[in-house]
């Protein structure tokens, strides 16, 4: 096996990427990428009856919005049904497989004896060792030869060694009566043939790579490092399931959560690198490694990737987040900004990404600069706006008009109004607020005032102080 690491994520196209499967992805890009390997990707697309076009679609679309690259073009498994095929014919060939006879109806006649006598339902074929000059005309299966005696030991990274006693592994099917390979076999040609170096997948394979250890043994390949790492649980303790929130990966993309705030939070779902928290790409790629990985399942926890978004979104660069912000507003089906919207909230953005744990979050404090005059404002805000509040909506107008226009400078302005007023600054500031952005919670008036610009400041006064009606 080389030095150069090469890993992949390998998920059937059968319905959406699943959290779980999302964050087996990431593991194994970090790994790669971190020591300047390659990611492959491989679509196990065996089950014909199962696997969807648009399945894989959303798979392709999860990764690429979690910004998880994988090199090259993505396998596809079936397409490689004919390499599985001659390599369990290989096996045959060596005498490391055979041709097994028994028909189903025989196996399960076996079983059956097996549950009432209350022994082992291991199935032995009576075919292992037999002649090949008594084989019938009649369908077959090709039957790997598993070892009879002593153990398998599968040496994790995560789960330390473990060991399988050999008389416990039945010999697995390679290849059915209608000439197609088993998922068991299509594994390790696949892996073999893509020259991965590290598996690193859901323990739930853990038994897996018992059996599948046998196909390289019997074909002389070198075996992989093996990680298998624990499932992600909900809050609960409990298998993750529906009943704990979402569990596809776009669902939480139409959330409003940033991917890389999903990156970071993955990374710590059963991953850790002393007490560090919120990380950046760069320092998980250097930071990952499999000895960090846990051997407990992780716990789902909402209120922890809120806080992680928050402090990806101040962190971000306003650019990035803008255009992040795009493929949110596609993937919920909402309108897109206009180019005037862009430019105000491209302005906006170090006030309104503050504190975020959402997109939906930003987009709500943002309104102040993507609304149009005249604002309307809402029930609370309107009661903010009576009389009184406009004569001095009115009054404060003129001086504004020749203000310098700098945020100390607009606060002095105001501060000095409600004064003369018997006022406290705050009383008039929801006034404000309400007419700039026909809110009460909002960024702070003077910032939007600075983000509005004079002229817009000023016409928004003006429609406020304007008279209610007759």
């Amino acid at each position: 096996m080389s030095d150069a690491v090469v890993t992949r994520f390998a998920p059937s196209p059968t319905g959406f990427l699943h959290i779980g499967g999302a964050r087996t992805a990431l593991f194994n890009w970090l790994y790669a990428r971190g020591r300047g390997g390659q990611f492959l990707l491989r679509i196990e697309d065996t089950d014909r009856a199962r696997s969807t076009p648009e399945a894989t679609e959303a798979i392709l679309r999860g990764l690429e919005w979690l910004g998880l690259d994988w090199d090259g073009e993505p396998f596809s498994q079936f397409a490689r049904a004919d390499r599985h095929a001659e390599v369990a014919r290989q096996m045959l060939a060596a005498g490391q497989a055979y041709k097994c006879f028994a028909t189903q109806d025989e196996i399960e006649m076996f079983r059956e004896a097996a549950r009432v006598e209350g022994r082992s339902t291991l199935y032995r074929s009576p075919w292992r060792e037999a002649d090949p000059a008594s084989h019938p005309d009649a369908p077959y299966v090709i039957r790997i030869k598993a070892p009879l005696e002593g153990e398998t030991v599968i040496r994790d990274r995560v789960q330390g060694d473990v060991r399988i006693r050999n008389d416990q592994l039945d010999d697995m099917v390679l290849l059915r009566s209608d000439g197609t390979p088993t998922y068991m076999l299509a594994v390790v040609v696949d892996d073999h043939d893509m020259g991965v170096t590290h598996v690193i997948r859901g323990d739930d394979h853990l038994n897996n790579a018992a059996r599948q250890m046998l196909v390289y043994t019997a074909m002389g390949w070198p075996v992989p490092v093996w990680a298998h790492i624990p499932l992600i649980h909900g809050p609960d303790g409990k298998k993750l399931s529906k009943r704990h929130g979402a569990l596809g990966v776009e669902e939480y993309q139409a959330m409003g959560y940033p991917s890389a705030a999903m990156r970071n939070y993955l990374a710590r779902l059963g991953w850790s690198h002393g007490d560090d928290e919120v990380f950046s790409d760069a320092q998980a790629r250097e930071w990952f490694d499999l000895d960090g990985i846990g051997k407990s399942p992780a716990r789902l926890d909402f209120k922890k990737l809120d806080h992680l978004t928050a402090q990806h979104m101040s962190m971000a660069e306003d650019a990035a987040l803008l255009h992040e912000l795009d493929a949110y507003l596609a993937a919920t089906g909402a309108p897109a900004l206009s180019e005037t919207q862009r430019d105000g909230l491209g302005r906006a953005m170090p006030l309104v990404k503050d504190k975020a744990k959402s997109f939906s979050q930003l987009l709500d404090k943002a309104h102040f600069i993507l609304t149009t005059r005249p604002v309307e404002p809402d029930e609370k805000a309107a009661r903010a706006l009576g009389d009184v509040s406009r004569s001095i909506l009115n009054e404060l107008t003129p001086r504004l008009r020749n203000a310098t226009w700098a945020r100390d400078s607009l606060e002095g302005e105001v501060a000095a109004l409600a004064e003369s007023h018997g006022l406290g600054l705050g009383k008039l500031a929801q006034a404000l607020r309400a007419a700039l952005a026909g809110r009460t919670s909002t960024p702070s008036v003077f910032d939007m005032m600075v983000v509005l610009g004079r002229d817009e400041t000023l016409a928004r006064l003006a429609d406020a102080a304007a008279p209610s009606g007759p």
